[in-house]
């Protein structure tokens, strides 16, 4: 069993917002296993969502270039927010971006050999920033739409930003779901887009969740209640069933289907999601150095 450390229960803790006791018995009960514990804690009723796939551990800025049916996104990391505001390092940022658009770039590999006005490849100018502004930093993800249809491509605070390709509706319409998406985050477009694994696990949990009264009740009324559960989940999970955003009381689909329109490609990026950026015990540090630890 892996030991249970004040920092397994604070980080399970950020996971669920479940409480300190509550986290420690859970990973108790699970040999220390945190993502065992994260859904023992879920089926227990006591945590809503695992948050680790959100969790945001690095500094950079997500820079956006688009032009009629075209767009990108290019997520570019540095390694603090002091140097994501540098001069330096937004003028790179604009640059690369302009440059995916304008080379057509598949992916970074590519954009990393596209020659600049300058003269340089991308890759030489990110040596060449990296010099001036003393961090290292790195053109990490792009994502891109060419399309004959609406293309809106949205960028909250720099951190994060969105492309949507929509058939049929306006531009306006384009650029307000790509600002749902950027503030919601759904994690499918329609309800046929979540996996069959993820229905059955929710189903799994909720079925822990229930009371024994509520699991005695005959097999047929006991299945409408999982399936309306499973259906509130799908909406809060899926584009289309989430309530849109610049009006709370309808749903996007609802938007969507008064305008004529189909959302047929969401592209969401986020500086610094997947990365886990080292914390430092400065502490520890100061004692390491002092010789006394």
């Amino acid at each position: 069993m892996a030991e249970i450390t004040a920092s397994l229960v604070k980080e399970l803790r950020e996971r669920t917002g479940a409480g300190m006791m509550e986290c420690k018995k859970a990973l108790t009960e699970n040999g220390g296993d945190i993502d065992a514990a994260a859904e023992w804690l879920r089926k227990q009723g006591l945590a809503k969502a695992d948050k680790k796939a959100s969790r945001i551990a690095a500094d950079g800025r997500i820079a956006v270039a688009a032009e009629g049916g075209k767009a990108v996104l290019v997520e570019i990391n540095s390694e603090t927010d002091f140097v994501a505001k540098d001069g330096n390092f937004l003028a790179f940022a604009e640059t690369v971006a302009k440059a995916a658009l304008a080379s057509g770039a598949a992916d970074v590999e590519a954009l990393k050999n596209v020659k600049l006005a300058s003269g340089e490849t991308v890759e030489e100018a990110r040596a060449a920033v990296v010099a001036k502004v003393g961090e290292n930093v790195q053109v990490r993800r792009m994502a891109r739409v060419d399309s004959a249809h609406h293309v809106a491509a949205y960028v909250h605070g720099g951190r994060i930003g969105v492309l949507v390709e929509l058939k049929g509706g306006d531009a306006e319409l384009a650029k307000g779901i790509a600002m749902h998406v950027a503030a919601m985050n759904p994690p499918y477009v329609k309800a046929s887009d979540v996996p069959a694994e993820f229905l059955a696990k929710e189903k799994e949990i909720e079925l822990a969740k229930m009371s024994e009264k509520d699991k005695a009740k005959p097999a047929e009324i006991l299945e409408k209640i999982i399936s309306g559960k499973l259906n509130k989940i799908v909406s809060e999970n899926t584009l289309y069933g989430q309530p849109y955003v610049l009006d709370t009381n309808q749903s996007v689909e609802a938007v969507l289907k008064a305008a004529g329109a189909e959302v047929l490609a969401v592209r969401r990026l986020a500086v610094g999601e997947g990365i886990e950026k080292k914390e430092d015990d400065f502490a520890a540090e100061v004692m390491k150095q002092a010789g006394l630890a």
